[in-house]
């Protein structure tokens, strides 16, 4: 039966989805909004006593609500340093940020929470020009890059000097972007600091962009050395956000669908040092879940470092849908 219900539950966020991307937005400045939380103690719905799960061990998680219609749809996400401050982008073009509040090494709480309407070139919001499915983001310092699925661009954000009053600049993209599929198009963003193997590069992933042979097609964007890449697809997989780790390896969020065992999510890992034009790559499973698990349509992930620890911060993407949740879950990455 839950399998059953899980079934019927993402048929109908997806369903609502187009409907929702398209509803009249919010065009109110910079704005505190309440973000209520409830801890949710264990990941595993089946054993509440596991902790680890692959090569994760749970920290603790929270399902995050908010009186403000804006509220939802989180589909990417950066965490500072320290890990208590973060930033993350709906798809509806919202900016949401605010500080993580935690209990010991467990997240209890947001504090500080803001929203804002990201804001195009002319300073009004950027979906006023039907950019919208604002769903991956990047940080370089001070700049911010948002890859937008529905018109399959990047632009960029001068956030270290005007915060969320940043306008968006567009970048140039390689061609084979703006032939993704539509909305299955640019749904991951990483940029690579200089100083590491492929430093200044940006890398985009498509949600679901194949090549020829059913893998999925990435794209080096600056850097020394650009051109694509693919990605072995399998077990039906989509990628839905990706993060760069200290040690520089890559993890790739993906998440599946099927009517049989509803929704299901996995990381995997790749070397950046193996990254270079014209590779197939595959990658180490890190993690895998199912409907068995806290999750939902999970679309953000982010890593920083906790007393030389290295944590993982998952958000899921709600589609607006009062069927769904939008969760925080935070991993410990067990080397």
């Amino acid at each position: 039966m839950l399998r059953v219900a899980a079934a019927w539950l993402i048929v109908a966020l997806l369903a609502l989805a187009p409907a929702a991307a398209q509803s009249p937005q919010p065009t109110d400045s910079i704005r505190a909004v309440e973000v209520r939380a409830q801890p949710i103690a264990s990941f595993n719905l089946r054993d509440g006593a596991l902790t680890r799960f692959g090569s994760l061990e749970f920290r603790g998680g929270l399902i995050l609500t908010s009186p403000d219609k804006a509220f939802g749809g989180l589909s990417s996400l950066h965490i500072s340093a320290d890990g208590r401050h973060f930033i993350s982008a709906s798809d509806r073009g919202q900016w949401l940020r605010g500080d993580i509040r935690y209990d010991g090494t467990r997240p209890a709480g947001i504090v500080n929470a803001e929203m804002a309407p990201m804001l195009a070139g002319n300073g009004k919001p950027l979906t006023k020009r039907g950019w919208y499915d604002t769903e991956s983001m990047t940080m370089n310092g001070g700049t911010i890059y948002v890859g937008i699925e529905r018109v399959n661009r990047i632009v960029r954000f001068d956030y270290g000097k005007r915060g969320l009053k940043a306008r968006a600049v567009p970048i140039a993209v390689p061609a084979g972007v703006s032939k993704l599929p539509n909305n299955k198009g640019l749904e991951a963003l990483v940029f690579v600091p200089r100083g590491r193997p492929l430093g200044g590069t940006l890398i985009a992933f498509g949600e679901r962009g194949l090549d020829a042979a059913g893998n999925h097609t990435a794209f080096l964007i600056g850097g020394p050395q650009p051109g694509t890449f693919a990605l072995k697809r399998y077990q039906d997989f989509d990628i839905s956000d990706a993060t760069l780790l200290p040690n520089n390896d890559v993890l790739l969020l993906e998440r599946r669908f099927n009517w049989v065992q509803g929704i299901a999510v996995r990381i995997r890992r790749i070397a950046l040092a193996q990254i270079k034009p014209g590779a197939v790559l595959d990658g180490l499973v890190v993690l895998s879940a199912d409907m068995g698990d806290q999750i939902d349509n999970m679309e953000g992930i982010a890593a920083h470092k906790s007393g030389g620890d290295t944590i993982l911060t998952l958000v899921s993407d709600d589609n607006f849908s009062p069927i769904q949740r939008t969760l925080l879950l935070q991993f410990k990455l067990v080397e």
